[in-house]
């Protein structure tokens, strides 16, 4: 059988009709168009930090319910290597990014937020932490981890050493998978906790000890699920850094894989924060 292509206009019909096809069409109002509805204003876009012991797919559930709201959204991979490091990258993804911009971090992932959006105000509208860590210049994770009783990290994790290009040598930390679940992930499904703790990101040792150099919550309105529950990053902690800040605060009975286990608690938080920005 024979295909007779179009040529000339009837082509150019035919291409962007192909063209059109699975696009999504936004009708946009000119000046003067009787009935037109006015232009709704752009959502901002939701950035999304996991922190270590866990990678972006940690988020899939709310992505999957900010997705469904309507809110673009970038579940940012994070290297897992110091805060100057990982917040560089960060920052990175954010300037590519077109409008106004809510940052969430969970866990580790709060130290990152908050060095990367520091001289971003103009883009960075507010920012959301997930049971994290809020540090002030000159702290640390650990450094706060160790402020007050409630953790038992220490006793779950296992250091795999490493050699550097320089020759040098290097430490990642895991959480063990026996101890995964029961640290992390209490109220998570056990067969999900197992992948979960298969799939876990390490986190290199110098990185929880690397001492922040700025904290955007400081100029930039932020928002805080406390995990009441939590064996990571203790309550207490959580707490003080939440107030030290003047975030708008929340508290929920879960463990720190809140994400996992409890993503509409998560997404109404973030929800809160997106429908500041204007």
């Amino acid at each position: 059988m024979r295909i007779t292509r179009p040529t000339g206009p009837a082509r150019l019909v035919a291409l962007l009709g192909v063209a059109a096809v699975g696009l999504s069409v936004t009708a946009v109002a000119l000046p003067g168009t009787a009935g037109a509805a006015p232009r709704q204003p752009a959502r901002p876009t939701i950035v999304l930090e996991h922190g270590a012991f866990a990678g972006a797919s940690s988020w899939d559930g709310v992505v999957e319910r900010l997705q469904r709201a309507g809110y673009p959204v970038v579940a940012a991979a994070n290297p897992l290597r110091g805060p100057a490091v990982d917040a560089a990258y960060l920052r990175s993804v954010v300037e590519h990014i077109d409008g106004p911009v809510v940052l969430v971090g969970h866990s580790y992932g709060g130290t990152v937020i908050s060095q990367a959006a520091t001289g971003l105000e103009d883009k960075v509208k507010a920012l959301v932490y997930i049971a994290a860590f809020l540090p002030d210049a000159g702290e640390s994770s650990i450094g706060l981890t160790d402020k007050f009783p409630g953790s038992t990290l220490g006793d779950a994790v296992e250091p795999v050493n490493y050699t550097l290009p320089d020759g040098s040598q290097g430490a990642d930390v895991y959480i063990k998978p026996d101890k995964f679940r029961h640290q992390f992930a209490a109220d998570v499904p056990a067969a999900k906790a197992r992948l979960m703790a298969a799939e876990q990101r390490p986190v290199a040792a110098a990185a929880l000890e690397e001492k922040s150099t700025q904290a955007a919550w400081k100029t930039i309105p932020s928002w805080s699920l406390v995990t009441t529950q939590d064996l990571n990053i203790p309550v207490a902690a959580q707490r003080f850094m939440s107030a030290r800040a003047h975030a708008r605060t929340t508290e929920v009975d879960a463990s720190h894989a809140v994400s996992v286990s409890r993503p509409d608690a998560v997404t109404r938080v973030v929800e809160d924060a997106a429908r500041t920005v204007r």
